[in-house]
């Protein structure tokens, strides 16, 4: 593996998490950050940040100078996956009591890999905070494809199932996508069959499922009420489990997408044009303050371990995203951790349910 030399960007800088739970009001009023109380019928629980229109647009080299005297929103992906879990609870006791059916999800894993077992121990605690029944799969890691098909089937047959993980990454033996492609299209929780993603990419077609992170990106930017449609929008990697999909659900919302990906000349320029960036590249404080456009907001996926001697594990969890530098400039964005990450599980439960309501004609 080559070596990565990495920027720590790191200051004494704090941004202000915006609690959604206050149902406070950001908006920027040259460059100045106000709140005030949002009242919304639809989601009482709602944000909403917007550009104030009441006064003239200061010139860019002033917004950028204004917009370093404040620090972003932290959009808090914890709380807004802790609402989330609590209405598919909701959903779920009121699914079983009405009918008797409770959503079951299972998970294949192979391997004794520590991060993926550890995953799998997660998603396990999710679905049981949730009243969601878990199925679990274990298989070592000499197990041949044949026998992971074998698994996938017995949960493609069983009526007690209604969602299909096979927990990424395989052994190096088998074939990814062959499995993958085994999961009924009725129970792939996870929206990687090529059938849903097909969907997803065509107008006037819907996906039974949209792959769990970009649709936990998504539903960040829903809850907090900021503007999607006819907005200039930046997808950094183009990853199928990620950053296609991802670009994918910002078309569908009416964005304007650019993809930034390895092969990109000029990176930098093309992502200070975005009004919303959404970064999925796996490389620590990449994407620095000056590729950011003064009200951006940012959505970090990346989840990337640096080296910390402060640290009792020895080392920190970064984005993709220099959050000390991004977070003078733009109006909002994820922390790293407690931004993306619970969002992807939360959207796991909800593809679950999801499933299980359709599979029983269930309102």
């Amino acid at each position: 593996m080559s070596s990565m030399i990495f920027t720590d960007c790191s200051s004494s800088t704090t941004p202000r998490l915006l609690r959604f739970r206050r149902n406070p009001l950001f908006h920027r009023n040259h460059g100045a950050v106000f709140l005030r109380p949002l009242i919304s019928p639809s989601s009482p629980r709602c944000l909403s940040l917007y550009s104030s229109s009441a006064s003239p647009s200061p010139s860019p080299s002033a917004t950028a100078s204004l917009a370093t005297e404040a620090s972003a929103a932290v959009i808090d992906g914890k709380g807004v996956a802790k609402q989330i879990r609590d209405e598919i609870n909701a959903e779920v006791s009121k699914m079983k009591d009405a009918i008797g059916i409770v959503p079951g999800l299972a998970v294949i894993l192979v391997g004794d890999r520590k991060d993926s077992a550890t995953y799998v121990r997660n998603k396990k605690k999710a679905c049981e905070s949730v009243g969601i029944n878990s199925f679990e799969v274990r298989l070592p890691e000499d197990s041949t494809e044949r026998e992971v098909l074998n698994s996938v089937a017995r949960f493609n047959d069983d009526p007690a199932v209604h969602g299909i993980l096979v927990q990424l990454p395989l052994p190096s033996h088998m074939n990814e996508q062959n499995i993958l492609n085994s999961v009924s299209i009725e129970k792939d929780v996870d929206g990687f069959h090529p059938l849903n993603i097909g969907r997803l990419a065509m107008r006037g077609r819907d996906p039974l499922f949209v792959p769990c992170t970009p649709k936990g990106c998504i539903e960040l930017l829903h809850r907090y009420g900021i503007p999607i449609k006819g907005k200039r929008a930046v997808v950094i990697g183009r990853s199928n489990i990620v950053g296609m999909p991802a670009a994918l659900l910002l078309q569908r919302e009416d964005a304007t997408i650019s993809i930034v990906h390895s092969r990109t000349k000029n990176p930098e320029e093309i992502t200070r044009q975005a009004d919303i960036i959404i970064s999925a590249v796996g490389q620590p404080n990449m994407v620095r303050g000056s590729w950011i456009k003064p009200g951006a907001v940012i959505i970090d996926v990346g989840i990337n371990p640096v080296e910390d001697k402060k640290s009792p594990r020895g080392y920190r969890l970064v984005g993709d995203v220099c959050y000390e530098e991004a977070s003078q400039i733009a109006s909002a964005i994820t922390p790293v951790p407690g931004g993306v990450g619970p969002m992807t599980i939360a959207m796991l439960l909800s593809n679950t349910l999801a499933s299980s309501k359709r599979i029983h004609n269930f309102q």
